[in-house]
């Protein structure tokens, strides 16, 4: 009789142990599961079935537009651009385009971060035009001064028409917003003790710092600098509010609302702070119009305009700052620097979008979401593009 005791046998080290299995010990204790077959077998078909990634060099084109310092180059041509073209049309026509930046960052971030389609966005432009104007002119306020006021009216206004009304969705909050933008202008139209009605507000003042005299009529050069800057700081706010982590939540509701909101996400206040922030822009762009024109009257904010805005957004790649720049500066300086062709500047403006439309429907300069290299926590410090080596995932079956 063998003096061995059942437990004697060695087991394989690929084998585990069971406590109520015949396999446990015997002739078969050496040999695996047949869970552990299946295990083995599934994970070699899983390793055959990868997808393949394959790294492609990217372009010359693709890696000079995905640049971080291409900002700067705009912001160094909007510099020099005044010293070129040195005329007073050709610096107004430049400072219209700067406000009308500003006016599509705004939208941006309503319409291309968080997916709310607004067509009534010039109604914020128009109280920030309005309030600026009613406290300089009626109640003698430094321009500088009127600014806060600027910003708590957009703010209760975006709470007023926000507040019951951001919980619709596609073509019923369209509506809503284009009624609201209505009602403002045709407000301001009526309101003749306080807004003028329909000949506006006239001699709105300019400030000055120390020898700096920002007036656009008598310094226009300087006037568009002080424009250029305001523009610039917050075209860089909007920049950063869409790469922070407010700005994925409200990519997140753009693409899914009720998925986003299963995730966690609080759906509305985010769509509530999309639309607070992007009417405090529109309000700051409305006392930058307001000192430029010296004058507001309610034709300067008809319907046609927002629509305007919202063109620029789309035409340059909604959620994209650098396209909805681009897209700006077309829709506003292509139609005043065609004036020496007469009505058929409007006809050839149209065609030129028509044809952009049909052959860029994704935007002049679509937004596309890039994980930078050593973002992740405990990941791997290159992600799908490696900005530094300028290639590119390719994933195949």
């Amino acid at each position: 009789m063998s003096t061995e005791s059942p437990q004697s046998p060695k087991r394989s080290k690929r084998s585990k142990p069971a406590k109520d299995s015949a396999l446990a010990s015997g002739p078969y204790a050496e040999v695996d599961p047949p869970s552990t077959w299946a295990v083995a077998a599934e994970t070699e078909y899983d390793k055959q079935r990868a997808p393949k990634v394959s790294y492609r060099q990217d372009s010359l084109a693709t890696r000079l537009l995905n640049n971080r310092q291409l900002g700067w180059v705009g912001f160094a041509v909007a510099v020099i651009a005044p010293l070129i073209f040195v005329s007073t049309f050709a610096v107004g026509v430049m400072t219209n385009a700067m406000i009308f930046v500003m006016l599509a960052a705004g939208l941006n971030i309503v319409v291309g971060y968080c997916g709310l389609l607004d067509l009534g966005y010039a109604a914020f432009y128009a109280i920030g035009a309005y309030t600026s104007g009613v406290l300089a002119t009626k109640l003698g306020w430094p321009i500088l001064l009127t600014i806060p006021a600027v910003v708590v009216g957009a703010i209760l206004a975006a709470l007023i028409i926000g507040g019951p009304t951001l919980r619709l969705r596609s073509d019923y909050l369209a509506i809503v917003t284009l009624g609201f933008g209505e009602i403002v202008r045709i407000t301001a139209n009526n309101l003749t003790p306080i807004t003028g009605g329909p000949s506006g507000i006239y001699g709105i003042p300019s400030f000055s710092i120390g020898p700096l005299d920002f007036n656009p009529v008598k310094n226009p050069h300087t006037f568009y600098y002080l424009v250029l800057v305001v523009v610039a700081l917050a075209v860089l706010a909007t920049s950063r509010l869409g790469r922070g982590r407010l700005g994925r939540a409200w990519r997140f509701v753009r693409e899914d609302e009720d998925a986003a909101e299963a995730m966690g996400i609080r759906t509305y206040q985010t769509k509530m702070a999309a639309y607070i922030a992007g009417a405090i822009i529109g309000g700051l762009a409305g006392v930058l119009w307001g000192m430029k024109q010296t004058a507001v009257s309610p034709t300067d904010f008809t319907f046609l305009y927002s629509a305007l805005i919202l063109m620029a957004v789309v035409l340059g790649g909604m959620g994209s700052v650098p396209g909805i720049v681009i897209g700006a500066i077309v829709i506003s300086a292509l139609p005043d620097l065609m004036t020496g062709i007469g009505a058929w500047r409007y006809f050839i403006f149209g065609v030129l979008l028509i044809v952009a439309m049909v052959f860029r429907p994704q935007g002049v300069w679509p937004y596309k979401a890039r994980e930078r290299p050593g973002t992740r926590r405990g990941g791997p410090t290159e992600g799908p593009y490696d900005e530094s080596s300028g290639t590119s995932a390719e994933v195949t079956a």
